[in-house]
């Protein structure tokens, strides 16, 4: 499939809101960008898998999804970076943006999902996705960039700029056999 430009693309958010430097640090023959609408044919489900287990909701419902999080404008910002002679995805990553009451009605950025394809890992495309979305997170005017991560990838967010800080705690939802409520 040869590359697809960003202009042909229906995108998350605006291209121009990745960083200039971050791109420059690319190597030409990768791409970054917002997550396109097309993108669940170029492999996004398959990249996410490198972090969990991941079922496929089919192309309708992905694409629902999508235009769920274009929707809540100035909210999430899910980026990939494409290998431009497949044009499918090589990596991936999101900051999403909660506006606080705190801090005089602050904003944090939360970055989740990144992931990098097994055959790409080693290329620094993780650190290139982390500072896309701590730019982003920071271009929004948000006090601080935040995330979760296992104890072993500790040493690499250490290296994209971030310390350790507090604990994590999770509950997970019992098991639904049906859609949310909500």
């Amino acid at each position: 499939m040869p590359f697809t430009p960003d202009s042909e693309l229906d995108l998350l958010f605006p291209s121009e809101y990745i960083s200039q430097d971050v791109r420059s640090q690319l190597h030409p023959s990768l791409h970054i960008r917002p997550l396109a609408s097309t993108d669940y044919k170029r492999g996004h489900l398959s990249i996410l898998s490198v972090l969990t287990v991941v079922s496929d909701p089919g192309e309708e419902a992905w694409l629902a999804q999508f235009n769920a999080m274009r929707a809540a404008q100035r909210t999430y910002y899910s980026l990939v970076i494409v290998d431009r002679a497949s044009d499918q995805i090589a990596a991936v990553g999101t900051v999403f943006i909660e506006r606080k009451f705190l801090r005089g009605l602050g904003s944090v950025g939360h970055i989740e999902d990144i992931a990098v394809d097994k055959n790409q890992q080693g290329k620094k495309l993780g650190l290139r996705v982390i500072q896309a979305l701590t730019t982003i997170s920071e271009n929004s005017g948000c006090y601080k960039t935040i995330l979760n991560c296992s104890d072993s990838n500790i040493p690499f967010y250490q290296k994209c700029g971030y310390e350790k800080k507090e604990n994590e705690m999770a509950k997970y939802a019992p098991k639904r056999e049906s859609s949310p409520r909500l």
